[in-house]
């Protein structure tokens, strides 16, 4: 593809089409994950986590060649991101020491960077196909993902900051990502048909199925973990007192 053609500009335009339409999941695992920080740490928790997305991104980029060849793999990136997208609010709000979004400045890196490899591929996918194989085109595309990553993770913490409750529309909308990786993986064309023939019931019903599972599954671990603190604290008035 000759640089500055016209194919070429169309190609830039639909690159950046994608990155505005894909980079936005970034933006929201970084949001959730950075929530949990101090105020000090959540700037630094978005520039370094955008930066590890687009490390990873560049890599998945450099081997999507041989990444189109292994067997399954939207379907376990799928799976994968459906936990994360539960334990992003079950333990978002307990700053437990083991949870996925823990208030510690690598436990967020570490969550931002497992989710960005799982949810890399649809990206890298659809910007090395709209490149067409020009090189400078992948990087064009990546390098424009940077500030759409660092303004989408920014405006997105401060809306849960001051509306919690979109917290879970951040998870819903991981869950429907996760739903069409699965439902798009070729080893389950048998099921969900092909991107030419899709199975459009089998689908939406997967894709409404997974929001549902991690949205009902997460408010119950929620739900579930201040009962349980009632019910230590209540325990623990009626414990007799010791005679000294």
């Amino acid at each position: 593809m000759e640089f500055m053609s016209a194919p070429w500009w169309s190609a830039l335009l639909a690159i950046i089409l994608i990155d505005l339409v894909l980079a936005g999941d970034n933006a929201i695992v970084i949001a959730l994950a950075a929530r949990s920080l101090p105020k000090h740490l959540q700037t630094k928790a978005i520039v370094w986590g955008t930066v590890g997305a687009i490390v990873v991104r560049s890599l998945m980029t450099i081997g999507v060649v041989w990444l189109l060849k292994v067997p399954g793999l939207l379907l376990v990136g799928g799976l994968g991101l459906l936990w994360i997208a539960y334990k992003l609010i079950a333990a978002g709000d307990q700053h437990e020491e083991h949870g996925v979004a823990v208030n510690t400045f690598w436990g967020a890196m570490k969550t931002i960077i497992v989710a960005d490899a799982l949810m890399g591929v649809d990206n890298v996918l659809g910007v090395a196909g709209a490149a067409h194989g020009a090189f400078d085109l992948v990087v064009i595309g990546l390098l424009i993902s940077v500030p759409i990553v660092v303004f989408g993770s920014s405006m997105v913490l401060k809306l849960v900051d001051r509306f919690p409750a979109i917290m879970y529309i951040g998870a819903a909308v991981l869950a429907y990502t996760a739903a069409k990786m699965i439902v798009t993986e070729p080893l389950l064309s048998g099921i969900f048909g092909t991107k030419e023939t899709p199975v459009a019931v089998l689908r939406y019903a997967v894709e409404a199925g997974c929001v549902a599972l991690v949205l009902g599954l997460a408010w119950l671990a929620t739900r579930k973990k201040p009962q349980q603190g009632e019910n230590a604290q209540i325990a623990a008035t009626q414990e007799p007192k010791r005679e000294h």
